[in-house]
């Protein structure tokens, strides 16, 4: 059930960088669609380019924003503008594409604490998508993570891990802001068959099931 009593207070953490960073759990109405032009911005692109679908509705994403278990941390302007996001949240049966059952098992102590976190996403604005801005996005979200001695994890489809080697630039930067080291932990894999006439090509290899396809789909991006 999506929390909707939290009122939209934004909890403010000072300045890091060039920017001011604020810790909300819900998003205050006028800014969803400015957040929202971000979320497009980022993973628009991804709905041709992924098999497994990576973008949420309008409608889902404000419920995101209005879901006080979903918590986000905000970077501004020094003229106040919105620029990135960095939503988690340790209520993991609000990521419908996850199994809260695995992280129970997997890491039971951390789990009985209330100290397992999912990333739901990371986006920047276009202009911002540089090491440094990320790197800051990154660490002030994981600051309160690395006190709590926690696990965290999140996703991303084969096109932005492979192609574009957003996996590993994940891993530099908890290496780099946290000393943590990432790793992959589970795939999932997506096959398509093309019963029309081009469909069988000369000489062409069947693909065996054991075969060791894409990463796994998700939604971790900029």
């Amino acid at each position: 059930m999506t929390s909707l009593s939290a009122p939209a207070v934004a909890e403010d953490l000072g300045r890091h960088g060039a920017w001011r960073f604020t810790r909300e759990h819900v998003v205050a109405a006028e800014l969803v669609q400015v957040f929202h032009g971000l979320y497009e911005a980022a993973f628009g692109p991804l709905r041709t380019r992924s098999m497994a679908r990576q973008v949420l509705t309008a409608a889902e994403f404000a419920e995101q924003m209005a879901n006080g278990d979903v918590v986000k941390y905000v970077a501004w302007t020094p003229e106040g503008e919105p620029v990135g996001m960095a939503a988690l949240t340790n209520r993991l049966s609000t990521v419908p594409w996850i199994s809260p059952e695995y992280f129970a098992a997997r890491y039971p102590e951390q789990w009985a604490r209330g100290a397992v976190w999912y990333f739901s996403f990371v986006l920047a604005h276009p202009d911002l998508r540089h090491l440094k801005f990320i790197d800051q996005l990154v660490e002030v979200g994981v600051n309160a993570l690395v006190e709590q001695d926690a696990v965290c994890a999140y996703d991303m489809c084969a096109y932005n891990d492979d192609l574009l080697g957003l996996g590993q630039r994940a891993a530099e930067v908890f290496e780099r802001t946290a000393g943590a080291r990432s790793r992959r932990a589970d795939a999932q894999y997506y096959y398509e068959v093309d019963f029309g006439p081009g469909g069988a090509v000369q000489g062409s290899p069947t693909i065996p099931l054991s075969h060791p396809g894409p990463a796994a789909p998700g939604r971790l991006g900029a």
